[in-house]
């Protein structure tokens, strides 16, 4: 029996053996015109098992460069794109900049710490009104993460703490209830049978 644990690993094994058994083919081939010709033919069968793609300009280059690379960069053809190399392919990708931002209070987020710093800007009842909200929003988060119930006060003295002093919530300001800044999920009703 031919297993596939015998066989050469396939470097894409996404195209298949027999993909992989024609470009093994193209190898053997001596003619450079018969060559060529025959790899714009596979090039062309891989193509149709992404027949939604084969026509985009990207798309030809990357088959381009999947050819040159189940070929082991063998292949000595007239490639319309530059063919990839070895050690292309062995690049690490540049290292993502992580924020250094240090956050007070994690369970309310950068993002709030931003809207609070932008809302000292505002004046009058317009200040008065977005930091009721803030604090609502802050209460719900407070929420999300712990589950039991908060006073008002902290999320108030967390508002003031965070702005360094700057926003004060307006005496008698009363936050939305916990229910309605937290639903619950509704269970579903069994239908009893008849």
């Amino acid at each position: 029996m031919d297993y596939n644990t015998k066989r050469n690993k396939m470097a894409l094994p996404e195209y298949g053996r027999n993909i992989q058994n024609m470009v093994d083919y193209l190898l053997t081939i001596e003619d450079r015109e018969k060559r060529n010709k025959s790899a714009q033919t596979v090039i062309d069968v891989m193509g149709n098992l992404f027949p939604h793609l084969r026509d985009v300009q990207e798309f030809r280059h990357k088959l381009w460069d999947h050819l040159a690379i189940m070929s082991n960069f063998q292949l000595d053809i007239d490639f319309p794109y530059e063919p990839p190399t070895p050690e292309s392919l062995k690049e690490l990708p540049n290292t993502v900049p992580y924020s250094k931002n240090r956050i007070k209070y994690k369970h309310y987020g950068r993002t709030m710490e931003l809207l609070i710093k932008e809302a000292d800007s505002f004046e009058g009842e317009e200040r008065d009104i977005i930091i009721e909200q803030l604090a609502n929003h802050m209460k719900k988060s407070y929420l999300s993460w712990n589950k039991d119930a908060v006073e008002d006060r902290l999320i108030f003295n967390d508002l003031e703490e965070i702005s360094g002093g700057k926003l004060k919530v307006p005496e008698g300001t009363q936050l939305a209830d916990v229910k309605t800044l937290v639903s619950t999920p509704k269970k579903k009703k069994s239908k009893k049978k008849k």
